[in-house]
């Protein structure tokens, strides 16, 4: 029997959803294979109320005759379907289900009016892959590498360059110059996303408003004249004994002197003390895969999009 399908209701769904996300990853063995707390936290804070990515009223969520959660559908960008299943109430007709509400509800109006969806799929999940194949989905050529590493093993020390700090992120003008320092380094070529960061810093307030974030791993490299050149948030959870990195970057001019490696050794550090035994991110260029895997990210799933032109 299919579970109930029904809209996201409120504040309660929010910690009912965070729940669900932790019991199936550990259930998972802690693969990937659906959204972590983080990433869900990261979402609502960022990608919902910094970018417009989405809203929580689009939220599906199916229950069985008990009221119990086994499975969500929801977007982080514009046209993107995620769906996080109870691996143990997996079925083609309840993936069915998830995918068609999604391409009626979460599809994207592209440049030439035809309307788009992508739904993600784990490389080693040959019934999503599936049942996307036979409702006419084509697998795109790039993916996401979910990349993991042991915390027991090892962590290198890397100190920062010379004249350069790894600490926590301060407050008030640090606070500015970490905004700034994110415009840069993720926007190089339009410094007016570097001015606007810093001008209105509601945004940056808004991701330390998620429950799981903590100023100890939100760490920063800063330069010698003040300015922060590199940075990385750590997200931390006690329950799975995981730590996730999102964001990490350095500001251009200061590239090419070891302080994302240094800012990542601290944090990676850091969690270790605090009983962590995994570590995890993200990554999607060349240039990612190889800071990542130089840290002892060398074991990874791949995360691939199905597209379709509806």
């Amino acid at each position: 029997m299919i579970p109930t399908r029904r809209r996201f209701a409120g504040e309660e769904d929010y910690w009912r959803i965070r729940a669900f996300l932790r019991d199936v990853f550990l259930r998972n063995g802690r693969l990937e294979r659906s959204w972590q707390v983080y990433r869900f936290d990261y979402w609502r804070w960022h990608g919902v109320a910094n970018l417009g990515d989405g809203r929580l009223e689009d939220i599906f969520i199916w229950e069985d005759a008990q009221a119990r959660i086994v499975a969500v559908l929801n977007q982080e960008s514009s046209g993107q379907a995620f769906l996080q299943v109870d691996p143990d109430r997996r079925s083609v007709e309840l993936e069915e289900e998830m995918i068609a509400t999604a391409e009626e509800c979460l599809a994207q109006e592209e440049d030439d009016g035809r309307t788009r969806l992508l739904v993600l799929a784990n490389e080693h999940d040959s019934l999503r892959q599936a049942v996307l194949a036979g409702r006419g989905y084509q697998r795109e050529a790039w993916a996401e590498h979910q990349r993991r590493r042991f915390l027991p093993t090892p962590v290198p020390m890397l100190p920062a360059a010379a004249g350069y700090t790894v600490r926590a992120l301060g407050d008030g003008p640090e606070l500015l110059e970490r905004c700034y320092a994110s415009g840069l380094a993720f926007h190089p070529d339009d410094i007016s996303h570097a001015v606007g960061n810093r001008a209105h810093i509601g945004w940056y307030r808004n991701i330390q408003n998620a429950p799981l974030y903590r100023r100890d791993l939100d760490l920063v490299a800063i330069a010698p004249d003040g300015a922060v050149a590199s940075f990385c948030t750590i997200w931390f959870d006690d329950v799975t004994r995981t730590g996730a990195f999102e964001p990490v970057g350095t500001v251009p001019a200061h590239q090419r002197r070891g302080l994302a490696r240094a800012v990542m050794a601290e944090g990676l550090r850091r969690l270790q003390r605090m009983g962590a035994t995994m570590a995890y991110v993200g990554s999607y260029a060349l240039e990612a895969h190889n800071l990542y895997a130089a840290m002892g990210f060398t074991e990874f799933e791949l995360s691939e999009p199905w597209a379709k032109i509806l």
